[in-house]
């Protein structure tokens, strides 16, 4: 399925007093790969707004496997798992500048309709852009 890698650098409010990356910001660091995912399709989260589509998170697992530091490179490999419907599913593998796996996760965001704040079936531009 559709993959794609996207670059980040740990910046020194990311950690804690040990200088280890704070458990809260894989969170962030999983949208980061998802937003650059939509991105290398042409699409932004901003565009599906104002077409009228959200795509709130509604499940997220991270499995700690090392820690990152302050400073490392972080590659964020953000994989899409099955072909869109109702619901998007990611896996993500993040690996620090030596290739070591850091950590991996999964998330699953519902697509909503903006209006009627209700489910909604995946944009056709993006099952285009995905080759469905």
């Amino acid at each position: 399925m559709k993959k794609s890698s996207t670059k980040t650098r740990i910046r020194y409010s990311e950690t804690d007093q040990m200088g280890v990356v704070y458990h809260g910001n894989y969170a962030q660091f999983f949208e980061l790969g998802r937003t650059e995912w939509l991105r290398s399709l042409g699409v932004t989260y901003k565009d599906m707004e104002i077409s009228g589509i959200m795509l709130p998170v509604i499940s997220l697992s991270c499995n700690f496997i090392k820690s990152a530091l302050y400073d490392d490179v972080l590659t964020i490999h953000t994989i899409l798992k099955k072909k869109p419907m109702v619901k998007i599913e990611f896996d993500y593998e993040i690996k620090n500048q030596s290739d070591e796996l850091i950590c991996t996760g999964n998330t699953v965001l519902a697509f909503m309709n903006r209006k009627t704040m209700k489910p909604a079936r995946c944009p056709d531009y993006l099952l285009e852009g995905l080759g469905y």
